[in-house]
């Protein structure tokens, strides 16, 4: 009898990643399900990317120190001038470069978690969480969201227990789009032992238009067991180079460091990240039109009489519960592809007027 070689059992009881479906060939529909840009990059970036990609029969500087330095500079003159003043400027050794947000932070739990942690995250959120939990040999311990798709802090401060070694705390959260306060953030801080790595998600920051909003940066400054996760991949419209990055204390940078892939970010990426950190001020002009057409969507979907969590990301969530399925088919063939989530909702990605203009007429037909 042929053995077959066995998969591990965390392996084989792994959820599937659902990406956001993909246009069909030679269809013509707005692609609305996976939170892209729906900018092409800018002329300076191709430009980076076209004359990088002359060396790419050598390998990529390993540790991509040019944009380490470079996204240290960018973060420091973020910083208020109080928190420049308390904890100094950020510096090249705290910021990790991977192969994408997802990447990183599975470094992040391969640097410390152990068979049986616990890491607990919030749910629904982003669905590679449990994924790169089991990979990393944890044990997921997800927690419910409160109303109107927010965290539920408290009771995920509830949750850490004596095995706990990682907490993710996604804001803006995905699927939802609900964000949290800097107070919400520093008095959750306050309730986590020291010994527990909390990871704030900020794959969205750059949309977010709220009161009080989210400054990972300063929370690490004041909380030695912050790690800062962010991308390229939204607001700077480079989902296909792959760019991620970590802000870390030097101790865990280090150790994220020496868990990540070698050469695990690509010399196009790297390039094209640093082209789009000189253009920021550009970039970020997009992010504004984006997030103006963020509120017309929200606005026309209230107006029709749906009831929709705040988001302060690139998209909107719409709870439709068991008809989810069917309603994001009707989207399609309406001329939108949207992400369902079975039995639960729908997440609308911004995209183009015309786009938004669709789906408005599609939603008000569910009325």
């Amino acid at each position: 009898m042929t053995r077959r070689v066995p998969l591990r059992p965390a392996v084989s009881a792994l959820p599937a990643y659902v990406p956001g479906a993909r246009v069909p060939v030679g269809a013509a529909a707005f692609k609305l399900s996976s939170n892209e840009n729906p900018y092409p990059p800018l002329a300076s970036v191709q430009a980076a990317i076209i004359d990088a990609a002359s060396d790419v029969n050598r390998y990529p500087d390993m540790f991509a120190t040019e944009l380490t330095e470079a996204l240290a500079q960018h973060l420091t003159a973020d910083l208020t001038p109080q928190a420049l003043e308390d904890n100094g400027a950020v510096s090249a050794e705290q910021v990790v470069v991977g192969n994408g947000s997802v990447a990183v932070l599975a470094h992040i739990l391969e640097a410390v978690v152990d068979a049986g942690d616990e890491v607990v995250y919030p749910w629904r959120s982003f669905e590679a969480y449990p994924i790169v939990v089991s990979v990393a040999g944890g044990t997921g311990v997800p927690v419910p969201l409160a109303a109107h798709g927010r965290l539920d802090l408290q009771a995920m401060a509830a949750a850490v227990t004596d095995r706990t070694r990682v907490v993710l705390v996604c804001t803006p959260n995905n699927p939802t789009g609900a964000a949290l306060t800097q107070t919400e953030l520093l008095d959750f801080l306050r309730t986590v032992p020291t010994d527990v790595l909390v990871v704030v998600d900020e794959a969205y920051l750059e949309f977010v238009r709220s009161d009080d909003p989210v400054d990972g940066t300063a929370a690490l400054a004041a909380h030695p067991n912050v790690v800062v996760l962010r991308t390229f991949s939204k607001a700077y419209g480079l989902a296909g180079l792959r760019v991620g990055y970590a802000v870390a204390r030097p101790r865990l940078a280090t150790g994220i460091r020496s868990a990540s892939t070698p050469f695990g970010v690509s010399h196009l990426a790297q390039r094209a990240a640093l082209a789009s950190l000189e253009a920021k001020d550009e970039l970020l002009a997009r992010v504004d039109t984006i997030v103006t057409e963020r509120a017309r969507l929200a606005d026309g979907l209230r107006d029709q009489g749906w009831d929709l969590p705040e988001s302060q990301a690139n998209f909107v969530w719409m709870e439709l519960g068991q008809r989810t399925a069917e309603r994001a088919a009707e989207a399609a063939a309406a001329g939108v592809i949207v992400r369902p989530f079975a039995g639960e909702g729908i997440r609308v990605s911004v995209g183009e007027h015309e786009a938004t203009d669709i789906f408005l007429r599609v939603a008000a037909g569910w009325r």
